[in-house]
């Protein structure tokens, strides 16, 4: 199977999914002529001309406000935030109209809009550049959040995102864009809400998402050399969650840690281990331990970055503690 890059397999799942169906258009900063500051949408402009690839001022509140429009009156709209951060000042067209229309009208409107962003530290970014925001849409009820950390989960979960009838928010990973992974040439879809197994283990689970998951991969292929079987289970969708899949891993292992970049205090980590609390205690042979950015804001400074945002060294050390005591 061919191998592509993280950003060329979302360019192919909205390329495929303009010419499938004509409600389809994208709005965004930069993503016409430019391609998208990490070139997702490159080329895009050229094949589906500027009615379908829409140029927006430097407005998030604006145009993601258009889109919720017109998502409510037939379209298929998927905007661009240029940096999840920016989320905020878009955050009445999403959390207060985008989020509750469909419940609000008893299920006579739909909000069939994907809003595509990225986050995540690992550049020198800044604080205000930086951020993983997840938990914020995951509080709110009538959002879908996807987070895929492969090529191939990014492809088929985005085509799925686009398709679905509710406002779907669909986060990458700012360095997950140049990594590489096979992807069918052959049309694929990834139903939203299913984790996967990314690496099988049997004396503890890694729970994770997006970046994380290959920070995961890498602290269990070293953990594998100290005999210790660690298994990373990728969430792929906190929105919907498949709780079964972390329950079934838990009960396996018998022991949990949990990784995301986001910063720990109210964290979708916490999330993940009330519910393995509440449903699954008797399961646990150790307490639970998360790993997760420090509570301060993100750091310039390579240096400094890399010891507020987890790290591959964390995870192992985690892992150990619950494993060993």
């Amino acid at each position: 199977m061919r191998e592509i890059f993280y950003n060329a397999a979302l360019r192919e799942a909205l390329a495929e999914e303009l010419a499938r169906d004509p409600r389809v258009f994208l709005m965004g900063e930069d993503i016409g002529t430019y391609g998208g500051v990490f070139k997702v949408t490159e080329g895009l402009l050229a094949q589906f001309g500027p009615q379908r690839i829409r140029e927006t001022p430097i407005s998030e509140g604006g145009f993601v406000g258009a889109a919720v429009g017109a998502a409510m009156t037939g379209k298929r709209p998927i905007a661009e935030l240029m940096f999840m951060d920016f989320a905020f000042v878009a955050a009445d067209s999403i959390f207060n109209q985008a989020a509750k229309m469909r419940s609000m009208s008893g299920g006579r409107v739909s909000v069939p809009l994907v809003i595509r962003t990225q986050q995540g530290g690992g550049r020198g970014n800044g604080a205000q550049h930086s951020q993983s925001l997840e938990a914020f849409f995951a509080h709110i009820p009538g959002l879908k959040v996807v987070l895929p950390s492969t090529p191939y989960d990014a492809k088929g979960l985005l085509k799925s995102a686009i398709r679905d009838d509710n406002p779907v928010v669909f986060i990458e990973h700012k360095l997950l864009y140049p990594t590489r992974g096979p992807v069918p040439e052959e049309e694929y879809l990834i139903p939203l809400g299913r984790a996967e197994v990314k690496r099988a283990g049997r004396d503890v689970t890694i729970v994770c998402y997006s970046r994380a998951v290959l920070l995961a991969l890498a602290a269990a292929e070293q953990l594998a050399s100290e005999g210790i079987s660690a298994e990373v289970l990728d969430l792929r969708t906190l929105v919907p969650l498949d709780k079964a899949a972390i329950l079934e891993s838990v009960a396996k292992t018998n022991r949990l840690v949990i990784v995301h970049e986001a910063h720990r205090t109210a964290g979708f980590g916490a999330e993940i281990a009330a519910l393995v609390q509440e449903e699954a205690l008797d399961s646990l042979d150790a307490p639970i331990v998360r790993v997760a950015a420090k509570d301060v804001p993100i750091p310039v400074s390579p240096l400094l970055e890399t010891q507020v945002l987890p790290q591959e060294n964390d995870i192992i050390a985690a892992v150990r503690q619950v494993v060993r005591g």
